[in-house]
């Protein structure tokens, strides 16, 4: 079970573990990929299906008191800072018992408790995050706090005010970049200049990697030293994880700009599962039998899961209001 901060951790630090953590991830995507083909949720759903490497590769160098702030593509992020999966679920399908009682929806997750937050709107994560580092550094109590964005993100004026802010106070920050290669229809090769983006560090004197997001061991190794780096009073850290979204940049998206061929080819080539069976099976690190049992038992989890979720209440529309003014209700009323 997936339950919690310190039970991702634990998972996390293992290749036995990040294995298992990518199943539930993909189990939790592709449970969601269902509602909406069975038309139970609604509007723009973004799934992170062949980024769970990515996520996974974060858990063990997490702390129950770091921050991490993510993206709209964000569920795999939650799972890795041990948001508890049926909240989350929940809160998915909009349902009373979910994180924000169904009020924030999958954009809008926030779990005060594992200190868990989104923001659908493209580079906003990080200066929210940058925040996040700025009162670890006024508490200096050893906590950092992770900003995830993606490739189309970079190219937004926050990327560099955060950069510059972080770097200029040599805040506890780090700027996790997940470069699927596309800013929904854009190819990152249109609209990105200079040689990378890791590169761009260098104008603010910034530590950064780049690294194989499909390979979750590499991208363990690398996020624990970017981690390690801003924990230490190095400054902010930013790592570039390149990989792939194998969905539309949500449910629906026709995804026409991308060819067969290449769709075909990044799942034949770049599944970080995948990859990290391989991997287990040619070390010994486990069996091919033992493996198809942990990727089956994670879809179970998730399945009962997701009966919870769908059998949960609807908010009351009663309790419209409540969390949105401090007096609750009244304050609406006296406004009409």
């Amino acid at each position: 079970m997936v339950e919690g901060t310190a039970g991702a951790s634990a998972e996390g630090a293992t290749p036995l573990g990040r294995y298992r953590l990518m199943c539930v991830m993909r189990a939790f995507e592709e449970a969601c990929a269902a509602g909406v083909d069975a038309g139970e949720l609604r509007g723009e759903l973004h799934l992170g299906v062949g980024q769970e490497g990515v996520a996974a590769a974060m858990a063990a160098a997490l702390r129950p008191e770091d921050w991490v702030v993510s993206t709209h593509r964000s569920h795999p992020h939650a799972i890795a800072k041990g948001v508890p999966l049926l909240p989350l679920m929940a809160e998915v399908y909009e349902k009373a018992t979910g994180l924000c009682r169904g009020k924030g929806g999958h954009l809008h997750l926030f779990d005060l408790e594992r200190r868990f937050s989104t923001t659908g709107i493209v580079g906003s994560s990080l200066p929210v995050a940058l925040g996040h580092a700025y009162a670890a550094r006024l508490a200096g109590t050893g906590e950092i706090a992770v900003g995830v964005t993606g490739d189309g993100g970079v190219n937004t004026g926050q990327f560099h005010e955060t950069l510059n802010m972080a770097a200029a106070w040599a805040l506890p920050l780090v700027v996790l970049v997940e470069n699927n290669a596309y800013a929904i229809s854009v190819p990152v090769r249109d609209v990105t200049a200079g040689a990378g983006i890791a590169e761009r560090t260098a104008a603010y004197g910034v530590w950064s990697r780049r690294v194989d997001g499909t390979d979750v061991e590499a991208t363990a190794a690398a996020f624990a030293e970017a981690a390690g780096h801003a924990r230490s009073g190095g400054g902010p850290a930013l790592l570039e994880a390149t990989c792939h979204r194998f969905r539309g940049h949500y449910e629906g998206d026709p995804d026409h700009y991308r060819g067969e061929e290449e769709k075909s080819a990044m799942r034949r080539t770049g599944d970080p599962i995948a990859v990290a069976r391989a991997r287990l099976v040619q070390r010994g690190g486990a069996d091919a039998d033992a493996l198809a049992t942990i990727e089956r038992d994670a879809r179970t989890e998730v399945d009962a899961v997701l009966r919870a979720a769908r059998a949960a209440p609807d908010p009351d529309p009663a309790d419209a209001f409540r969390d949105v003014f401090a007096d609750g209700g009244a304050s609406a009323g006296a406004a009409r």
